[in-house]
């Protein structure tokens, strides 16, 4: 296991051409660095992005005040190896155990892997993570004694400090944790948890609907938690059970907190929201606000999220010296298992924007996703269509800092920094994107190559184009966005030139040209 390196006092760093003159007096050299990671927002679920049928005034804000990037992408377009990719800095298909975990599952991010969080460690900041996590906690699925320490846990991949959703909302255990151990957990009361059967006694969505505040469209019809069926089966530790229209509030003020105890040094802190993510239960602040139910309803609550941090890093004089990033994880899904009226309330507004698919997809809605980078009186506030991904965050800011990452860390991260700052408006020449069923695809400025895949094309569950198909499909993002053509047939030399960059890049041969 690998050690964690001593936090060291403030430094001064290379800036990559940000010369010391340019920044106020007084200010320290190192900026403070805060990713708000969004989960299951769209890129159309933002005003900033054009949405009518929403307001998010401060997510506004936030992008008239940096870049708000128009072709920006998660790795995939799930949650667990979106997340992987982007802390670790290598595509989640190139590792088995990457896929949508379940809330036993052991830590997929092992200690002797290099992770953001070390890189930010070197560099001497303070880090923590706070939210939700789904990246799994202890060392082997179904093996973790939820009464005890975890571990290993974030502390072991570079993280000083940990208040964190286990998994996601709607798997169990429904609980919070703190730097390895479950929080307000009765030791008279301890927590079982099982994803193979339910506890003897114990009442589920299935077979006691009666019990429901919320009812399941499909699946989640396990253990109940708050009168809400969830995936998996739990007994006990009730003290220690989030409330679900709390759960934003609790996070928030985390974050919150974090900031304000380490005003005085420099910090990275990784925010990551549950709001949209299902089960959708708003604080009663912003129920029934958005006119479109709960979904609708968290994305207020979201943006609130958003500018309390925002408004604390007034408070505190360092809105002018943090850089503040807000993506998503990946794209948006109406029905996630849920009958909460997302569906039938959603009127004309279109989660996705102006692309096919969403959650789950090969499509442009599954991974190209609401990105702002704001860093005041550094970064022009400009709209930029530079190809960019999360997956880049750790060697971009690597560079940033000055960092020099050892020489198989992230090994498909690249330093696209001044994309970053919006200074270089083409980006990568190419990336690739992962659906649910790990069918790769590759885009370009011009293309966008979706390989030959198995799976359904349509998941009626969730109502989203998956892209999966048997033949190859090829479009023109120039006059294409929609994906709504394949012309594949059309330009076989363009599907041939990008399954062979998209093969060499499965087999890290990545320097093959495009042209």
């Amino acid at each position: 296991m690998k050690s964690i390196p001593l936090i060291l006092p403030l430094i001064t760093l290379p800036f990559s051409g940000y010369a010391e003159e340019q920044q106020p007096a007084g200010m320290p050299q190192s900026p403070n660095v805060i990713f708000i990671y969004a989960d299951d927002i769209g890129y159309g679920d933002l005003s900033c992005n054009g949405a009518k049928t929403i307001c998010t005034p401060n997510v506004e804000r936030l992008a008239a005040e940096g870049v708000r990037f128009t072709n920006a992408h998660s790795a995939a377009a799930t949650s667990t190896p979106a997340r992987y990719a982007m802390l670790t800095g290598e595509y989640a298909w190139r590792r088995q155990g990457t896929g949508i975990a379940d809330g036993d599952a052991g830590m997929i991010i092992r200690p002797e892997r290099y992770t953001l969080a070390d890189m930010f460690h070197e560099a001497g900041y303070v880090t923590a993570a706070i939210g939700k996590w789904h990246l799994g906690l202890g060392d082997k699925k179904g093996t973790q004694d939820w009464n005890k320490l975890l571990s290993p846990n974030l502390s072991d991949i570079g993280f000083d400090y940990s208040y964190i959703m286990a998994a996601t909302g709607d798997r169990v255990p429904c609980v919070f944790v703190e730097n390895g151990q479950v929080v307000n957990l009765d030791p008279d009361d301890p927590i079982y948890v099982s994803y193979q059967k339910n506890f003897p006694g114990e009442p589920t969505g299935k077979n006691n609907p009666e019990l429901l505040t919320m009812h399941p469209s499909h699946g989640h019809n396990q253990s109940i938690v708050n009168g809400i069926s969830r995936i998996g089966f739990m007994k006990g530790g009730k003290s220690a059970l989030w409330k679900d229209d709390q759960i934003a509030d609790e996070l928030t003020g985390k974050a919150i907190s974090f900031i304000e105890q380490h005003k005085d040094r420099p910090f990275f802190l990784y925010f990551a929201t549950q709001d949209a993510h299902v089960p959708r239960v708003p604080n009663a602040r912003f129920a029934g606000k958005s006119g479109m139910g709960p979904r609708g309803d968290v994305l207020l609550q979201f943006d609130w999220s958003v500018g309390e941090v925002m408004n604390t890093l007034k408070r505190l004089g360092l809105d002018k010296n943090t850089i503040v990033i807000l993506s998503s994880d990946n794209g948006p899904v109406v029905d996630d298992g849920y009958r909460d009226m997302a569906v039938e309330m959603l009127g004309d507004h279109k989660p996705g924007g102006p692309f096919r698919g969403g959650k789950y997809s090969s499509y442009e809605a599954g991974t190209r996703v609401p990105c702002i980078l704001r860093w005041s009186g550094q970064v022009e506030p400009s709209v930029s269509n530079a190809l960019v991904c999360q997956l880049d965050w750790i060697a971009s800011i690597a560079s940033l800092l000055g960092v020099e990452m050892p020489a198989d860390a992230a090994p498909d991260s690249e330093n696209y920094l001044d994309a970053w700052l919006g200074k270089d408006l083409k980006g990568r020449p190419c990336l690739v994107e992962q659906n649910a069923q790990n069918n790769l695809s590759i885009i370009t400025e011009e293309w966008k190559y979706i390989e030959p895949g198995k799976g359904v094309p349509f998941n009626r569950n969730v109502g989203i184009e998956t892209g999966n198909s048997p033949d190859p499909q090829l479009y023109n993002m120039y006059d294409d966005l929609g994906e709504k053509e394949n012309v594949a047939e059309k330009y076989p030399e363009v599907v041939e030139k990008l399954a062979a960059k998209l093969a060499a890049i499965k087999d890290d041969r990545v320097g093959l040209p495009l042209e």
